[in-house]
């Protein structure tokens, strides 16, 4: 399926606009040349590029660090929770490898510790 598809299914799922459109902006940072600066420019709104700052993952910052941020601002928050629950729903795959498995853990972690529960093992 096209990776547009992704952040449409997110935004579907978003209960407000800012909601809807940093679901459908969540990954342009990381995946495109466009920068904060650029959407900036666009005019969009300060509290949607503050959330799609958190949730432009730094290489630099752990995993589980960076998820912690997000914890702390209920917008990007809530995407982040829609596209963890999305991206670790393996029927969405062809294969499911390990490489896939480990993925959904990391990921399974990721939604315990912003729902504020204890990570599974």
């Amino acid at each position: 399926m096209p990776y547009v598809f992704h952040p449409f299914h997110l935004a579907e799922q978003m209960d407000n606009e800012d909601a809807v459109i940093l679901a459908l902006l969540h990954d342009v940072v990381e995946d495109t040349p466009t920068t904060q600066e650029d959407l900036r420019r666009m005019g969009f709104p300060e509290n949607v590029l503050e959330a799609l700052r958190l949730l432009t993952h730094d290489d630099a910052v752990p995993y589980m660090d960076y998820v912690a941020l997000i914890a702390q601002n209920p917008l990007a928050r809530q995407v982040k929770l829609a596209d963890l629950r999305h991206n670790s729903d393996l029927s969405r795959l062809d294969t499911v490898d390990e490489y896939a498995l480990t993925r959904q853990a990391k990921y399974f972690r990721a939604i315990a510790l912003l729902e504020n529960e204890q990570p599974k093992e």
